[in-house]
């Protein structure tokens, strides 16, 4: 698993996590599109921007391997902001490569790329 060195480990201030610190000895949390409802909480809104911010500061429109990126963190953004940048992706591989859609992370988080 590679581990993304200066990625920051949680939001600032928060027990909402960014990357993990061991691969789980079963293998990989598997990637799933989670849908995110109008109505979530203002602090899971922020964890997620603050996320996304964290990755294109980071990654930008490069591919990047998932390695120790949390996975529950990574599936608030997959399949829209977050998308496979291999064919075919296995959703429950560090070794997986994402990439960030730049135009659907400026519409869903325009104050990031603002």
């Amino acid at each position: 698993m590679e581990k993304h060195r200066g990625f920051p480990g949680r939001l600032t201030g928060t027990d909402y996590q960014f990357v993990i610190r061991h691969a789980h000895k079963d293998g990989a949390t598997k990637l799933v599109a989670r849908e995110r409802y109008a109505d979530r909480r203002p602090a899971d809104r922020k964890a997620d921007a603050g996320f996304m911010l964290a990755l294109w500061q980071h990654f930008g429109e490069e591919p990047f391997v998932r390695g120790n990126l949390d996975a529950g963190r990574l599936s608030w953004l997959f399949g829209r902001e977050v998308v496979a940048a291999e064919d075919p992706f296995d959703p429950e591989s560090y070794d997986a490569l994402l990439r960030i859609d730049a135009a659907r992370a400026q519409m869903s988080f325009p104050e990031i790329f603002a």
